[in-house]
Formats: C-alpha cells, sequence, structure tokens
C-alpha cells in the first residue's frame, strides 16, 4: 500500500466536484460558474488548463473557442489579445486560471492539462499562488501528464493517467495481476478518475473500487450528471462524483447525511 497522502485528498468524502463549474447550470469553465458552485458549498472545482500562442494560461475546455463562445480559432494559434476579446454564452469572458486559483484560496481545483504548451504557465501560477496542496493534476495523455508532474513537483496531487487507469481494470478483473498492482501501489499516484464505462466496457465496479482501496488509491468518477446513478455509484463506494448537476449532486448527498459544504457556501 502506498504511504503518501495529499492534502488535496484530505476532506471528509465522498468528494464532490464542480465538472468545469458546474456545466449544466450556466456558462461552463466560466468566473460566474465557478462562483456559483462555491457558494453552493463545493470545494472541489474541475477546470481545464490551455495557454494561448502567447503562453497565456486560459481555464478552458476546447482547443477552439468555437463550441461555446462567439468567437472563433484554435486557442493555441491565438494571442491572449485576440482571445480575450471571446465571450462564453456572448455574455462571460474566459476566466485566466492563475485568477481562479486566487481568487479561493480555501478552494481545491482538479486541473486536466488539455495541451503540453499549459504546462510551464501552469506551473508558474502554481508557484505565484502557493497553491500546490489544493492541485489534483490529471490528462489524457499520459506523456503529457507525466511532464506535468516532472514540472509541478511531487508535492502536487496527481490522478492516474489512461495507462494507469487500464491497468486498475486488467488487475480488478483478471487475477494473475498481481504485480501489476504492486507496481501502481508503489507509483504513489493517490486517485483513479475514471468513466462508468468507455467503449463498451465496464470501468467502474464494486471490485476496481475495492481494489484501488486496497493499495490506498481512492476512486473518482465522472461526469456523472442522474441522481439515480449518483446513488448507485455511492452505494459502490466510489469516493468522489464529478458532475455538471451541481444542484442535484448536492442533493443526493444531503439526502444521504454525506454533503460536506465548504466555508464559503451560502
Amino acid at each position: 500500500m502506498y504511504a503518501r497522502r495529499f492534502a488535496f485528498l484530505d476532506h471528509p468524502g465522498p468528494l464532490a466536484f464542480a465538472h468545469r463549474g458546474g456545466a449544466a447550470e450556466g456558462a461552463e469553465n466560466s468566473a460566474e460558474a465557478f462562483e456559483r458552485a462555491v457558494r453552493l458549498g463545493y470545494t472541489y472545482l474541475e477546470t481545464d488548463a490551455h495557454a494561448t500562442a502567447d503562453g497565456v494560461l486560459l481555464a478552458f475546455h476546447d482547443h477552439t473557442l468555437d463550441r461555446v463562445t462567439d468567437r472563433r480559432g484554435r486557442i493555441s494559434e491565438l494571442p491572449y489579445r485576440a482571445v480575450r476579446q471571446a465571450r462564453i454564452g456572448g455574455v462571460h469572458e474566459i476566466p485566466l486560471l492563475e485568477d481562479l486559483l486566487g481568487s479561493w484560496p480555501e478552494t481545491r481545483f482538479n486541473i486536466d492539462v488539455k495541451q503540453a504548451a499549459a504546462i510551464a504557465p501552469l506551473a508558474e501560477a502554481i508557484r505565484r499562488t502557493g497553491s500546490h496542496d489544493r492541485i489534483c493534476l490529471t490528462s489524457f495523455s499520459d506523456e503529457r501528464l507525466a511532464l506535468a508532474r516532472a514540472a509541478m513537483g511531487k508535492e502536487v496531487c496527481s490522478a492516474l493517467g489512461p495507462r494507469g487507469v487500464a491497468a486498475l481494470r486488467a488487475a480488478a478483473t483478471t487475477s494473475g495481476y498481481g504485480r501489476l498492482l504492486t507496481r501502481l501501489s508503489r507509483a504513489g499516484v493517490p486517485c483513479a478518475q475514471v468513466p462508468v464505462g468507455f467503449r463498451g466496457l465496464r470501468v467502474t465496479t464494486g471490485r476496481l473500487v475495492r481494489t484501488a482501496h486496497a493499495i490506498g488509491m481512492q476512486v473518482h468518477v465522472w461526469t456523472i450528471n442522474d441522481p439515480d446513478r449518483m446513488e448507485q455509484l455511492l452505494d459502490l463506494g466510489v469516493d468522489g462524483i464529478m458532475t455538471d448537476n451541481v444542484t442535484g449532486l448536492r442533493e443526493v448527498l444531503d439526502r444521504r447525511g454525506q454533503w460536506h459544504p465548504g466555508r464559503l457556501a451560502a
């Protein structure tokens, strides 16, 4: 079992993550969405890291502006002076990730690193805001995640990458994977952030949760918006849920006596 603990995960569970600030209830990844989630009592906010062509770090999910803003273009190819004119839903500015870190110093941020160019400015933003213990890094690229871990340092929490999740699932579903499980344990990664299923394969099962727990690893599931599914996963013993439906998850956890609001809750 891994011995290392991270302050990021030191909170009464199950952990409730406001995915992109609560995308189902307002302009995703906007300062207003994050503010709403914090006022609802969320301690954990999920967001994404992109950098403009001139290295300005944004909290924004897509590679392009096209889907959610009134402008078009690839963020990595545009200077910030152009990107800053875009409005999410035609109304809201795209926030600087460093501004979010500074706005709520008691709030924790789960950050999906969307491009390698975002790693250096993210490391600087974390350093300037002293946010090392309030960050968890994740990525759909193992290589990018490895680079981010190296840049941020061992004090920053991170989740398993895709290969690690595949290894955890294999260890949970097939006998003879003891060595694989030992390697996962020794890696010291404290959490797996997983979907319910992927390409027709069931990922989040009771056995996977038990296997992760056996090596001291939490399991957080994304992105769950249906209250009944939230209940099912909580009954399995998952340690966290990411949702766009921030009001719905709060209600589910409150009914179960598992809602632990942050200090800034309204």
